[in-house]
């Protein structure tokens, strides 16, 4: 399948099905948790009164997070129309009078008046998969206005990138029976590695609920199934954002490792200068 393929929504996982089942366990707490993860980003004065697109909206509990902050407006887009009815459920629901907009678009082919267009362009666990990573990173780079914020994560590469892109395309495609069996033997495959750690999986789940407010059962599907799939190194990041003209804020790196049980997201925020074209 070529690269051009891959970025077309038929070709990719049924994300927005998963994060409007996900959507549905959005409380106080889970966006109390996503503000917190916001503010591990990038400080509150860098949010208060900004412009920021949410590239890659998922559920919009993101989009929710920054509104709460007190941004200027929010523009939330997804390629994926599920997410997008998601989002403009949950914003309609939380901010009906919000200062916010929601609408399809893919990053392949975001409106000229998106160009330097935002403050901060937020893209979270998005651009991996998208069918072409690199040109995707230069596209969302090109929202973000002189003296902005670029924030973004994406997996960390791993010795085994390579078979886990075969596991997703398999799971993206497979019957919702052999998914939940993947899912069934992910986890206590997980479960037997926290315990020889002398820890448990509940435990583990309570801990994660508490980062960006996520919730484990819903991105196990979203790992498992998360096609298509491409991984960065750190150094990799740097090279390209050097090149776009985009200095970096701060980051936060995982320890490398062979990639068992998958890759994690790295996270990164970068600030484009203000002499850049």
């Amino acid at each position: 399948m070529s690269t051009e393929d891959l970025k077309e929504l038929q070709h990719h996982f049924a994300f927005g099905e998963n994060w409007a089942d996900y959507a549905r366990s959005i409380d106080a707490l889970r966006l109390q948790e996503a503000v917190k993860g916001l503010l591990k980003l990038a400080e509150a004065a860098d949010w208060q009164g900004r412009s920021v697109l949410d590239l890659g909206c998922g559920s919009g509990l993101h989009s929710l997070a920054a509104l709460q902050l007190g941004v200027a407006a929010v523009h939330a887009i997804d390629i994926d129309p599920k997410s997008v009815a998601t989002t403009r459920a949950l914003l309609s629901e939380h901010q009906a009078e919000g200062p916010w907009r929601c609408e399809t678009a893919s990053v392949f082919a975001l409106p000229a008046a998106c160009q330097q267009a935002y403050d901060i362009v937020y893209s979270w666990g998005v651009l991996h998969h998208t069918g072409a990573m690199m040109e995707a990173l230069r596209l969302a780079a090109q929202g973000v206005k002189p003296g902005g914020l670029f924030i973004f994560a994406l997996y960390r590469k791993t010795r085994l990138c390579a078979l886990w892109r075969l596991e997703k395309r398999w799971y993206s495609q497979a019957s919702a029976r052999a998914q939940a069996r993947a899912r069934r033997l992910y986890m206590g495959l997980a479960g037997w590695r926290l315990a020889l750690r002398g820890d448990r999986l509940e435990r583990f789940k309570e801990h994660y609920q508490s980062s960006r407010g996520m919730n484990f059962e819903h991105d196990v599907h979203d790992w498992l199934g998360g096609y298509p799939y491409e991984s960065i190194s750190p150094p990799q990041v740097e090279a390209l954002m050097q090149k776009l003209g985009f200095e970096q804020v701060r980051r936060f790196v995982r320890p490398g490792s062979w990639g068992w049980g998958g890759s994690g997201c790295d996270e990164y925020v970068y600030r484009r200068r203000r002499s850049a074209a």
